[in-house]
């Protein structure tokens, strides 16, 4: 684990919003949105879930708060709980989960606080207004599994797969109750929060796909998913 002072007293200054970011192999990408993060002006707690190229030195360089590493590679689920227990611990007023591989666009980060500052608690990311840049496959899956569990929630979430999405600390004690440690990790927060009484917000972000290789699995993480529904009636 590392610190970095100048990054913390500026948390400390600048409203208690931290971004938390998991990431497993992603040198070459995780330290520009370490960078990115910084830039608009948070902290950024990266979880290093297991990897072996390098992310958590590179993270580290780009001037991360903290870096925590996984001695073994987790899942996403647990290692967005490894550092929203983190973001707790340090006594952050919300947290900005986001992705490290670049998906996420860290200058958009100011729409989920500016929501938070307006009194939402649960703030969702959704590339919807704008998939233009989202792969096909990729479009109509997450339409189908986002109407699926937009029945579930009981209310409408149109980019229930995106994992770019602000909580407030009571949100955060709420989806830490979830045991999904791969990808359904993302839907299985928004059941547990809806099931809490939460409300969802929406704020819209851009859809950025490049070179790198996605780490989802499609019929091992569409099972996972699946089980994951049928705990949630």
């Amino acid at each position: 684990m590392e610190d970095n002072s100048e990054n913390s007293t500026r948390a400390a200054e600048g409203g208690g919003i931290a971004a938390v970011i998991p990431c497993y192999m992603e040198r070459g990408r995780v330290g520009e949105t370490v960078r990115g993060v910084s830039r608009a002006g948070f902290p950024a707690i990266v979880v290093d879930d297991g990897s072996t190229d390098g992310t958590a030195a590179e993270a580290r360089e780009a001037g991360a708060l903290e870096v925590i590493v996984h001695e073994r590679n987790a899942g996403k689920g647990a290692a967005m709980a490894t550092g929203l227990r983190r973001a707790l611990a340090r006594g952050f007023d919300a947290v900005v989960l986001m992705d490290g591989d670049g998906q996420h666009a860290p200058e958009e980060l100011p729409r989920f606080a500016e929501a938070f500052r307006a009194g939402a608690s649960v703030v969702l990311g959704t590339r919807m207004a704008d998939h233009r840049g989202m792969p096909f496959v990729r479009f109509a899956t997450n339409k189908i599994m986002s109407a699926m569990l937009s029945r579930k929630l009981g209310r409408k979430a149109t980019d229930t797969q995106c994992g770019y999405r602000l909580l407030a600390r009571s949100a955060v004690e709420v989806v830490l109750r979830g045991s999904s440690a791969g990808f359904a990790a993302d839907s299985e927060q928004l059941l547990l929060l809806a099931k809490a009484g939460f409300d969802f917000t929406e704020v819209p972000v851009s859809t950025i796909y490049g070179g790198e290789k996605s780490k989802i699995r499609p019929l091992r993480d569409a099972l996972r998913f699946f089980a994951m529904l049928r705990k949630y009636k």
